[in-house]
């Protein structure tokens, strides 16, 4: 972990292989120029840039927290990429999202991940719920775990719906302090048993200079848009830059809230 130094590599995309309608913002998988397969994340997707913000800002915690995380990498769409594309939805969406979307390592092979057939240990249990409630994450639920099985390992997966305060930046300072009460429906709630454990050793990893680099990964173009609250990219980068550091110390109510819903669980 204290090697961690983000650094997106760009790819362009070179084939659209298939959409994966099982997610709202329709990603899909595709073919970059460097031959490997990605799960595409679009920006003119229904949740837009602020998604792709979100899965950045979310694997890339993740990522420096030691857990599992396909690699994330900025994927560049052609103006002309979706002219030969049939299906009509599709070649709106491909028409929407030129430029720079963002795409993640597709892990051929790997299995969703089933919490009634595979039991994850209390720390790893831990961590991730604690991961889960620093970002807001309202999509690591029964329903839709979000974690797959990948040589034996367990990964994580599509943080797009991660820091939902962003949607409309409303009392988003006060929010930075607020519990994750959803954590009540969390997949591993009821493993978490460790979580004053992890608190106490993700807060000495997660440093301001850290989170910093990471939010500094966040292109200039996604964050001066239109519907953007802040005058310039900087101050909006400053914000979420802000909004995790205010978060981190306030990580004791996350805990409390979090150890209170698995007392009730269990």
């Amino acid at each position: 972990m204290s090697d961690y130094q983000p650094q997106l590599r760009t790819v362009s995309v070179m084939r659209y292989i298939t959409p994966l309608r099982e997610g709202g913002s329709m990603p899909a998988l595709a073919e970059a120029d460097d031959d490997f397969t990605y799960v595409l994340k679009f920006r003119g997707a229904g949740q837009g840039l602020k998604a792709l913000i979100a899965e950045l800002i979310g694997g890339e915690i993740a990522r420096l927290l030691g857990l599992k995380m396909p690699e994330i990498v900025f994927a560049t769409l052609d103006e002309a990429f979706g002219r030969t594309e049939g299906d009509e939805e599709i070649q709106d969406l491909l028409k929407a999202s030129e430029g720079l979307n963002l795409a993640v390592h597709y892990l051929q092979g790997s299995i969703t991940f089933d919490p009634t057939v595979t039991m994850v240990p209390a720390l790893l249990a831990s961590q991730i719920v604690w991961l889960d409630c620093l970002l807001m994450n309202v999509d690591r639920t029964a329903r839709n775990t979000n974690m797959l099985l990948w040589h034996k390992e367990l990964w994580l997966i599509d943080h797009g719906a991660c820091l939902y305060f962003h949607h409309s930046w409303q009392n988003w300072e006060e929010q930075a302090t607020r519990p994750f009460t959803l954590v009540k429906d969390h997949v591993l709630l009821a493993q978490a048993s460790e979580l004053e454990t992890v608190d106490a050793a993700f807060k000495q990893v997660l440093t301001e200079d850290r989170i910093r680099t990471i939010t500094a990964l966040i292109p200039d173009e996604w964050l001066t848009t239109t519907e953007s609250p802040f005058e310039t990219a900087a101050a909006h980068r400053e914000a979420y830059t802000h909004f995790l550091i205010t978060r981190l110390a306030h990580t004791a109510n996350l805990v409390k809230a979090a150890q209170d819903a698995r007392k009730a669980l269990i």
